[in-house]
């Protein structure tokens, strides 16, 4: 996650990953705020945390598919994991000091993966979901 500079100009941190679940944190911080009148999270930012999320997730179901095999085979299909298609609903602007991006994932076939994201801010609410597909295959 690390690797990737963009992750890390908008501060991502992994506080969970498993098969089942990822959960991605980010501050928020001026160079993040989407409305400057009301000091709201952009919804670029909303729905790049949302994509990572989704795609670590994904990543996830395919290494679970794949971990018996030779790790050369499994860097080579891993490093292809990209998203396909993201739909993002915006449902309450984006307040708060810190947010949360979560992933499960809804199915995982052999070439494309679905999963189901969230995004909810320190205090709690509901602020954003989506729904992404991915290649990892």
């Amino acid at each position: 996650m690390q690797q990737i500079p963009f992750n890390r100009l908008l501060g991502m941190e992994l506080t969970t990953i498993s098969a089942e679940r990822v959960d991605i944190r980010i501050p928020m911080k001026d160079e993040l705020v989407g409305n400057f009148l009301h000091g709201i999270l952009h919804g670029g930012v909303v729905t790049s945390v949302l994509d990572v999320a989704g795609g670590c997730i994904a990543l996830m179901g395919a290494y679970q598919r794949m971990k018996e095999q030779p790790s050369k085979e499994i860097v080579a299909t891993l490093s292809k994991v990209g998203t396909i298609d993201i739909r993002v609903d915006f449902l309450r602007p984006g307040r708060g000091q810190w947010f949360t991006a979560s992933a499960i994932p809804l199915r995982t076939g052999n070439k494309v993966a679905v999963t189901r994201m969230e995004l909810h801010n320190d205090q709690g609410h509901l602020l954003a979901v989506g729904t992404g597909t991915y290649l990892c295959g």
